[in-house]
């Protein structure tokens, strides 16, 4: 049981690794002068129009600039052959295996004697007929 329930959590863990490792998005940012005024992930930047002016300092008109970051993800996955890996590798993956096999061992099948037994029909109750109330 522990280890099916293990085995799905690991897998699960995994899924979200190859999500994560291949999703790519951009950061757009929008400055005035060299004040931040907007950021937007996934969506367009609002920009100010170039006509905004600030109590300390008034901003020209064509100062503002956009800047754009795109962190990309992984376009392709590799898959690592078990023949490439040299003789320490293929040691420590045995070690592993081996100890991992040992740590989940199952129970032998316990038998359960009255598994297939159905109880007779209930005629009379003998308990609360038997039973003595106190009111």
């Amino acid at each position: 049981m522990k280890q099916k329930s293990l085995h799905k959590v690991l897998s699960f863990v995994m899924a979200f690794a190859v999500l994560f490792s291949t999703l790519s998005f951009t950061v757009e940012s929008h400055y005035c002068g060299s004040r931040l005024v907007d950021t937007a992930v996934f969506t367009k930047v609002k920009s100010c129009g170039g006509i905004e002016t600030s109590a300390k300092t008034p901003i020209k008109k064509g100062c503002c600039h956009d800047k754009v970051e795109v962190l990309k993800g992984q376009d392709e996955l590799k898959r690592s052959s078990f023949d490439t890996l040299d003789f320490d590798q293929h040691t420590i993956l045995l070690a592993f295996v081996l100890v991992n096999n040992s740590f989940f061992e199952s129970l032998p099948k316990q038998t359960i004697p009255h598994e297939h037994y159905t109880p007779p029909n209930l005629i009379y109750d003998i308990t609360v007929l038997d039973g003595t109330f106190l009111i």
